[in-house]
């Protein structure tokens, strides 16, 4: 492992003297392109040489406390650094393991986000609103963009179903592990005699489709057609054919775009939903194949996995998978499933440092 990182840092220095020099400064080109790879390794090569120098102390300090012509105190001093460096570098050794990990090619990529009530009738279509609310805040605080391409609107404002996606460099990494059955334990409004109900909503999260993905749809494969938009939206958006409905025959996949305000701009959106959808079952395919691999992961994916529940009388959301609770529930619901995101994140890292 360690020759691995030393020809990292040798790298990184190489980098820092080419992007000091004037040659490399007279072509934007070459600077941007060094630039971004500095970028990437430097982080690891500064863990690397910290965890170097962690080592060269601690073994300083073996020396010092192994040395009977030493002052007792000395030695004591000396063993109880030996002690920290050693955690020291135990530490800084599983973040260069992390460094190790493959890491998931799709990423960096936006996020398609599917929203659809499950059991619970019409107090399952409010959580589904909810849910898509605290998404939309959780994505606005990182910089993120939301888009939604279709909703099912129930005529107390909840969704049946509401498809969306999150645009920005890292959207599906930091949602991916949300994929998943969520329950929601708490008294409806429409419940009248104050009794606590549960219901529940399915999430999932699919990596956006790109136009260089290894992926082709053949047109006699599609039954597209045009309809008139439903729910909210404006005149426009209620007088006009400019929804599409796309039927992928030989899977059966039917998907739906209404929320452009031209049927050529909801076309593409169906496109763009097809292809992702297809690429996601290609990806769930792959998964299975490599079933240990598989077992590593936080997050599988399955619909019907129960990963968390959000119980209001005790103002707590529970994250099933990590045995992770917090009691700031409206917080949370708020958008600032921060902390929630990490440990998913770093549990998944956990298992997959096992295997590596």
């Amino acid at each position: 492992m360690e020759k691995q990182f030393e020809e990292i840092a040798l790298r990184v220095a190489e980098l820092e003297a080419r992007l000091a020099s004037g040659e490399t400064a007279a072509s934007p080109a070459t600077y941007r392109d060094l630039l971004k790879e500095y970028n990437k390794l430097s982080p690891i090569a500064d863990v690397y040489r910290a965890y170097l120098a962690a080592k060269r102390e601690e073994q300083e300090a073996n020396r010092i406390a192994s040395d009977l012509h030493q002052d007792v105190e000395l030695r004591r001093f000396a063993a109880e650094e030996e002690a920290d460096k050693h955690r020291e570098a135990e530490k800084l050794s599983e973040e260069l393991r992390a460094f190790l990990i493959p890491k998931d090619g799709q990423d960096e990529r936006n996020a398609v986000m599917e929203i659809r009530a499950g059991a619970g009738g019409e107090e399952a279509a409010l959580f589904a609103r909810d849910l898509y609310r605290m998404y939309r805040m959780y994505a606005d605080s990182h910089g993120f963009t939301t888009e939604v391409v279709g909703n099912n609107e129930t005529e107390l404002g909840g969704y049946r179903e509401i498809i969306f996606r999150v645009l920005g460099d890292g959207a599906f990494s930091k949602l991916k592990f949300e994929s998943g059955v969520h329950r929601v334990q708490r008294i409806p409004k429409t419940e009248t005699q104050g009794r606590i109900h549960t219901s529940t909503v399915t999430v999932a999260v699919l990596p956006e489709a790109e136009g260089s993905d290894p992926l082709t749809i053949d047109p006699a494969d599609l039954r597209i057609e045009s309809m008139k938009s439903s729910g909210a939206g404006g005149q426009h958006i209620n007088k006009t054919e400019s929804a599409v409905r796309i039927l992928h025959i030989p899977t059966g996949i039917v998907v739906t775009s209404q929320t452009q305000r031209s049927q050529m701009q909801n076309r593409e959106a169906a496109l763009r939903l097809l292809r992702t959808k297809l690429m996601g079952i290609e990806n769930e395919k792959r998964e299975r194949a490599l079933s240990e691999e598989r077992k590593s992961q936080i997050g599988t994916g399955d619909r019907s996995e129960k990963i968390r529940t959000y119980n209001f009388p005790q103002g707590r959301v529970t994250d099933h998978r990590i045995g992770l609770s917090l009691y700031d529930l409206f917080a949370f619901l708020d958008g600032s499933i921060d902390e929630m995101v990490t440990a998913l994140t770093e549990a998944d890292m956990a298992q997959k440092l096992k295997t590596t």
